[in-house]
Order: C-alpha cells, then structure tokens, then sequence
C-alpha cells in the first residue's frame, strides 16, 4: 500500500515518517527495512530524499547502516537519546500517553533539583525576576500569556540552578515545548489556585531555603501535571 508524501521538504517527511514508525514499533528492534528503493516507491518520493531521510535515522541511532547489509531498526530505548524524545513528540503525531507521562514525571524530578541548586546559587536579579514572574503567571488574563509566564519562570529558576547539564535538558527540550504550545497548554489551567506555589518557590529561593524550593516546586509541578491529565480526558 502506497503512502505518498506531499512534495514539500521531503526528506524531512520521509525522516518523520520512518521515525515516528520505528518509535511506535511497527519495526521491533532487529527487524529490517525496506529497501531504499521500495521506500523510495512506496512513498513516491526519489532516492536522494529517502537517503537523506535514513542518514538521520542513522544519527538518532535508530536505525543501523551497514554496506552490504540491510538496514536494521535499532532498539532506540537502549541506544537512543534525548534527542529520540525530542524528535518523537516534535514531528506533529498524537502524544503517546507514555511517554508523556515520563517527560511529566522527568520535568517535575528536574525543577525540583534545579529548585534546590538555585537556592544555594541564585544572584539577586535571578531571584528578583522569579518573585515578578510568579506575580505574572497569577495575573494572566490567558492562558497563552500565563504559559509564557509559566515557562519563564522555570527557565529562570534552571538558569538561577547554575547546571550545565540541566540548562543543556532544557534546551534540547524547549523547542518541542514552543512547536505544542497547545498540547501543554493544561499545565497552567489552574494558575489562580497554584498562583502561592509559585510565589512560595520563589521565596524560598531568595531566602536560600533549598527544601522549601524543592518542596514548592514538586508540589506545583504535581499539581500542573495532574490538571493537564484531567483536559487530557
């Protein structure tokens, strides 16, 4: 059966495509493609395209090329990393239900940790730019405005974390988080009950209260993640 792509940016169709196929498992891992030539025909796209397409499912470590050989689907949940998240949420699929539920389960983990290390690393004008930003998300008179102001706010605080590491997390995830805005959207729904937490994580932070900024955040995060859930259903 044919599936033929649209003619515009095709090697990234034909990327999208197998990836969101090897990351749902219609390939296991092991199994082998199709010929460059069979995807070629059977997504009506030329060879050059496909070639682009399986070079970058080669990066991800997705899929492994080797001369002479066929080209096998990698197990990307032992190979792969954060990049395969990124990729697997920002090509326009629907969100898989699981993997969502581990990015909410790993965001709430992070802030926490950048929470404490802010604390202890924050300079005054990082502390300062917090407490406005909390006041901001609270007086949002939309959603969109208060997702802003949400994501500032714990861009500040991973900022204030002093973390490559944690920075560098954010970073890879920030694009996939500005390409769904609307798919997130749920996290600040309930921004007038939660509008203390934000206020309490910053003050703890300025105070250089590590434990009270962790405990603020996991406490929002949790919240944030449970409304969204709930317009999920």
């Amino acid at each position: 059966m044919e599936h033929r792509l649209d003619r515009s940016s095709l090697p990234d169709q034909v990327f999208h495509r197998l990836a969101a196929d090897v990351l749902a498992g219609r390939y296991a891992p092991g199994e082998r493609l199709p010929t460059q030539r069979a995807l070629a025909a059977t997504l009506g796209v030329n060879m050059a395209s496909v070639r682009e397409g399986i070079k970058r499912l080669e990066q991800l470590k997705l899929v492994d090329v080797r001369q002479g050989d066929a080209m096998r689907v990698r197990d990307w949940r032992a190979h792969g990393g954060l990049d395969v998240l990124v990729h697997a949420l920002g090509g326009g699929a629907a969100l898989d239900d699981e993997v969502m539920r581990s990015v909410m389960e790993a965001r709430g983990l992070l802030l926490a940790d950048a929470a404490r290390l802010a604390a202890e690393r924050r300079d005054e004008d990082q502390a300062a730019l917090l407490a406005r930003l909390a006041g901001e998300v609270a007086a949002a008179g939309s959603d969109e405005v208060a997702q802003g102001a949400d994501f500032a706010f714990f861009a500040t605080l991973i900022a204030a974390s002093g973390n490559l590491v944690l920075l560098l997390v954010a970073n890879s995830i920030r694009d996939l988080y500005f390409a769904r805005l609307a798919d997130f959207r749920g996290l600040v729904r309930d921004r007038g009950e939660l509008a203390g937490l934000y206020v309490a994580a910053a003050a703890a932070v300025a105070a250089g209260d590590g434990e009270g900024a962790a405990r603020a955040v996991t406490e929002l995060t949790a919240a944030q993640e449970a409304a969204w859930l709930e317009g999920l259903a």
